[in-house]
This record gives structure tokens, sequence and C-alpha cells, in this order.
């Protein structure tokens, strides 16, 4: 019998990563979390850089500005990243009871929402390949008083340390661009799905309103990274935040990554115009 692309896919995903069971330490999450290394080169904003250096390269911007991270959300989106994380929690379907996954999840806003909604009786795990920032999440969830139902894991997206089916729901806000190889990521988050479980990818996006483009490049190539300079001290990690987003997949082009990962009924919702959206995928 004639494999399907998206079969062919979960059998690599099977055999690259050797999924272990869940845990609330760190430590024991975190062997094992990067897939083989491939030749060529890859997209870093507009350089190009060696595959096998990216996620040390993008380590490296996370690292760089983890502490200010939530002000400079703040301040580049004029808060308006918490309506467009409120719109996705809003888009979960998760009951009491039920599990979650929030993948890439910084410092845990995803996480946070979605652990109230799984309640005491469901756990929401927060997972991210930067240790900076999943310390940060940590802290900031233990503030709130959130972590009896939330665990934590060192993940690469590419291969997620985690059994098959094990939640009925995966979120990744805004971290798909900085993924190497994004359909074994993709791929990776529809394997540990339950049948019946979505994936929701909240990202930046291609604007769409009609004269928004050229004033949306004025503001990512000059403002954000002065603005990065002045909260942060570096300028480079928002000058290549500006150029992921543009070398990111557009609305479409993305659509059709997911269902070649095998998710089906997939669709897409515009958030401020296009410039950020939310694509969601059901595994059946």
């Amino acid at each position: 019998m004639k494999l399907s692309a998206a079969d062919t896919s979960r059998q690599r995903q099977r055999q690259a990563c050797r999924p272990r069971r869940m845990s609330g330490l760190m430590s024991e999450t975190k062997r094992n979390t990067t897939p083989a290394d491939g030749p060529g080169s890859v997209d870093f904003g507009y350089q190009q850089v060696p595959k096998d250096q990216k996620a040390q390269r993008v380590r490296e911007v996370f690292d760089s500005v983890a502490d200010k991270y939530d002000l400079m959300n703040d301040l580049m989106s004029v808060g308006v990243h918490r309506l467009w994380k409120r719109f996705a929690l809003g888009q979960t379907g998760l009951r009491p009871g039920q599990s979650a996954l929030d993948v890439a999840g910084g410092t845990g806003d995803l996480a946070a929402g979605m652990a109230g909604q799984v309640g005491e009786g469901g756990f929401v795990v927060l997972s991210d390949i930067n240790a900076a920032m999943l310390e940060v999440g940590r802290d900031r969830l233990l503030d709130r008083g959130l972590m009896r139902n939330v665990r934590f894991s060192i993940a690469n997206a590419e291969c997620l340390p985690f059994e098959d089916e094990s939640f009925d729901c995966v979120t990744i806000g805004f971290g798909l661009r900085n993924v190497t190889d994004k359909p074994a990521a993709l791929a990776s988050m529809h394997r540990v799905l339950k049948p019946g479980g979505r994936l929701l990818v909240l990202e930046f996006s291609k604007p769409v309103l009609p004269g928004l483009k050229p004033i949306y490049d004025v503001y990512s190539f000059s403002v954000l990274p002065w603005l990065g300079k002045r909260v942060t001290g570096d300028s480079d990690s928002y000058q290549y935040l500006a150029e992921s987003i543009r070398r990111f997949p557009d609305q479409q082009a993305l659509l059709a990554l997911m269902r070649e990962a095998g998710l089906e009924d997939c669709s897409h919702h515009n958030l401020s115009g296009g410039i950020v959206a939310l694509h969601k995928g059901f595994k059946y």
C-alpha cells in the first residue's frame, strides 16, 4: 500500500523522536531534544546560515531578550498581543480535565490561560527550547499561583519528547517562524495530538488591508530595532524579528504545510488586518 505524504511524515517523526513520559521537572525532559541536522543552509532573518546553526542563533536571540520579553511585547504591540492571545484561547475547545501543550511557550501567556480552562483535574505542559525563556515563564506562573496543574519541558518543537496522542490541544504562539524545520515541527505536533484534538498556530503573517503594508514595513524596520536598542540594549534581535516575519509563509502557504502534516479542516482567521493570523487544524 502506498503511503501518503502525511503518513510518511508521521513515520519519520516516530523514528526520529523517542517519546518519554511527561514530568514536571525540566531536567528530565532536556535529553535528546535535538533531531539530527541535515546539510544545507536555512533562513535566519535575511541571512543564510548553516542548518545546524540556526537553533543556536535563535537561542542567543532569546537569551538576550528574555528578561524584557513581556515588556517589549507590550510596547511593540501597544498591548494588542494580549487580545491576539485571548482570541486564540477562545479557540482551544478545552474542557475541565483535559490536557494541553504550549510549544515554544516562552513566558507562558497561553499556558496560563489553558491552565484555567482545564482546571485542577487537567494539566498543561509549557515547553520551550530556550531555558532562559522557560525559567521566566515558570517564575511568572509561580507568581500567579498556577503551578498546580502546569508542567515544564525544555523541548525542540521538531522532535517533541512526548508520547503519541497525549494532548487534546496543542498551541504555538509566535514560535513557529523561529523553527528550523517547520514541516517537522507541524508533524511532531500532529503526532502528540489525540484524535479529535486541535492545533492552534498564532503567528505574524502578511497584512491584507490595502495600504497597511508600507506603514507596517516602516514600523518593523525602523521603530522595532530602535525600541529594542532603548529597552533591551539589543537592536539586532528585533531586526531579526522583522526579517523573520517577512520570511515566514503567508496564510495560504501555512495552511498547505498544516495539511501536509496530516491536519484536517484547516482554517485561518486574520487579526489586525493580517499582521497576525490564527491557524487551526484538527486531528481525526
